[in-house]
Parts: C-alpha cells; structure tokens; sequence
C-alpha cells in the first residue's frame, strides 16, 4: 500500500516569501486515510496470508511513520527519497510512487487512502494506476471478496453506493468507512525499530529526470496565503415576524432565494 506522512496540526503558518506551507516544528504522522489502507491491508493479510508492503515517499523523518506501519502489522516497508524528487506535485508523486512499485515487483492489489490530509487532490492513487496500466477503484468502502486474479468490491456514491468486480492486479482507494484502524503495540514498535528501511532513489528506480521534481511538475501554485477571518456577521432586530421578512429580503436581494 502507498503511504504519506502528513503534518498532525491544522495550524499550518503560510511562508508568504517563499509562497508555500511551513511546515518545520510540526509533529508528523501517518495520513489519516492511509492507516484506513493500511488497516484493510493487514486484514487481508490475517485472512489470506499475503504479504503487506508499505511504500513511502519523503525524507528521513518519514522512517518514523513506516516503523508506525511496521508494528501494526505490515511485514516490509521502503522510502523513496532523492533531491530531485523535491517539489514534485502529484503527477509527479505519483510517477515515483509507480516506479518504486515496479521495482518491488509482483503485486495483486494496491490499496491506498482516497487523499492526503495535507493536499487533498485525491489525485496520487488513480496517477498511480494510470502509471502502471492498471484498472481501478476510487472511494471503496468495502471489499466484499477478494480470490486469485479476482476482486468485488463496494465503491461509495453519493446516494448509496455501487457493486463492481474486475481483474487483479487492481488498485483501490478507500474511505474510512471501510474498517477501524488498530493501534501499533508496544511488541510491535520494539520490533519496527531494529528493522533497515531501505532507500530507493532516482538511480535505483531507474525514473526519467524530467519527470521528478518541478520539472516534472505540471501544477503551478500562483499564492499562498492564509483563508480571510471570518466577519462577526449580522444581528437582525425585530420581532420573529420581523425578522423573518428581513431574512427573506436580504436572502432574495443575494438571490439565494
């Protein structure tokens, strides 16, 4: 399953010079939807004995995240890192995460949250599938069977939800709906450290240059800047009658009504 670390606080400070989030000081933590993905992964392991592995991409400090994964039940991890792979929007995370799944080789399904907290494109998991040719499922709230080269599964819409099946190898996102994350145990996080994370870089994933990093980077961020406070809004006076025909003639003046 794919993996992000995102930042835990919603107090994100804006770094207007350099027109971009600041996100030094703050304490990270795996995002949230990811330990949804990462939850299903491990029952399906429980249930059928496959092999769970968590693939990252950041610097150092993302270790602490994959250690995370690692003591609530996932056998490997591995963390894409390289200079070149700074600024990389997702299209471009989205190639990295494709190529260092490539490289680990044979897969049935990868499983991912539906978006990061942080960016919220939801746009890395289905780049993802694009990248590697393969069919796939958004806002899956649960997985009805799953079999050798087969999948039916539940996908979430906004009156209901639908019925799919298809082929494996697939790729899915799924909402938190699906299931309930457990916690790491303290045998498990003992574990997690003494374990190597390998690091994989542009070289070893044999990526394209062009396609790492701003260069790689169709989106454009014209500002940043901080959501405009809220204004104390406005009392209306009156009797209730009064004013709800001021409510009404305010509301029909903005044609809201």
């Amino acid at each position: 399953m794919c993996m992000k670390q995102v930042p835990e606080t919603t107090e994100v400070k804006i770094d207007q010079a350099q027109n971009r989030v600041d996100t030094g000081g703050l304490t990270r933590i795996i995002n949230p939807y990811d330990t949804y993905a990462l939850e299903e992964a491990i029952r399906i392991k429980e249930n059928s004995g496959a092999t769970v592995t968590v693939v990252s991409m950041g610097p150092d400090e993302v270790d602490q995240s994959l250690r995370e994964a690692l003591a609530m039940g996932a056998d490997e991890a591995v963390r894409l890192s390289d200079p070149a792979f700074e600024g990389s929007d997702p299209l471009a995370t989205a190639y990295i995460l494709a190529r260092g799944i490539e490289k680990l080789g044979d897969y049935d399904l990868i499983i991912c949250g539906r978006q990061a907290m942080d960016g919220s494109s939801g746009n890395v998991g289905p780049g993802v599938a694009e990248e590697l040719g393969l069919p796939q499922v958004t806002f899956v709230r649960k997985i009805e069977e799953l079999k050798e080269g087969y999948i039916r599964l539940q996908r979430m819409t906004d009156d209901g939800y639908e019925v799919l099946e298809g082929p494996l190898p697939m790729l899915i996102t799924v909402v938190k709906e699906i299931n309930e994350p457990r916690l790491a145990s303290l045998k498990g996080l003992m574990k997690a450290k003494r374990v190597t994370i390998p690091v994989w870089g542009l070289s070893d994933l044999g990526a394209d240059p062009s396609r790492v990093g701003p260069s790689g980077s169709p989106t454009v961020v014209a500002k940043v800047a901080p959501p405009p406070p809220r204004s104390g809004g406005e009392i209306i006076e009156g009797t209730p009658e009064e004013q709800v025909k001021t409510l009404v003639a305010k509301l029909k003046a903005q044609k809201v009504l």
